[in-house]
């Protein structure tokens, strides 16, 4: 498996990774399917803002696809960042996902950022298991906060304190 920056090349798979969770989950809260104008505008904000897109890439293309982006707009929330990862359904717990974190976690402390964040669907065990065995702690949940699927959604947040270089003099 090889982990590189994302390109537009790789847009059309990522794209059904991402439609194929939209339609058949409860990662992400929408029912509507995304477009490959949406992906491309989303690379292009991403890349805009100097944020990582990476794409694990294995014999049979694009196994998964995972980034970041600003948690809040505010400018006291500009050293956490929220993360996001979609792993193909067939590539999932096959060590995918851990291979696309441990580079964006190193990048999100290379750049300066203190805290990552994951939002992740209560009933997602398996995501919840795995955001803890990388380190993150859950932070709380907010009850019935997301609808899909004709029912009601909690969502727990997780975070992870960053090793970056700033963190370590003390200052942000």
């Amino acid at each position: 498996m090889i982990i590189a920056p994302c390109t537009e090349h790789d847009l059309p798979e990522l794209l059904g990774i991402y439609n194929d969770v939209i339609a058949t989950t409860t990662a992400v809260y929408t029912d509507a399917p995304a477009t490959l104008a949406d992906r491309k505008a989303w690379l292009a904000s991403r890349e805009a803002q100097g944020y990582p897109v990476l794409v694990a890439k294995d014999a049979s293309g694009v196994a998964g696809f995972a980034s970041f982006g600003d948690f809040r707009a505010w400018p006291g929330y500009r050293y956490s960042v929220e993360h996001s990862i979609h792993v193909r359904s067939g590539c999932r717990g096959k060590g995918v996902g851990t291979a696309l974190m441990s580079p964006l976690l190193a990048e999100a402390g290379r750049i300066g950022k203190h805290v990552m964040i994951a939002g992740v669907d209560a009933a997602n065990e398996g995501s919840l298991r795995f955001h803890e065995r990388l380190g993150f702690t859950r932070v709380g949940t907010f009850r019935q906060v997301g609808w899909k699927f004709d029912r009601w959604l909690d969502l727990v947040f997780l975070q992870r304190i960053l090793d970056c270089e700033a963190a370590e003099e003390g200052r942000p």
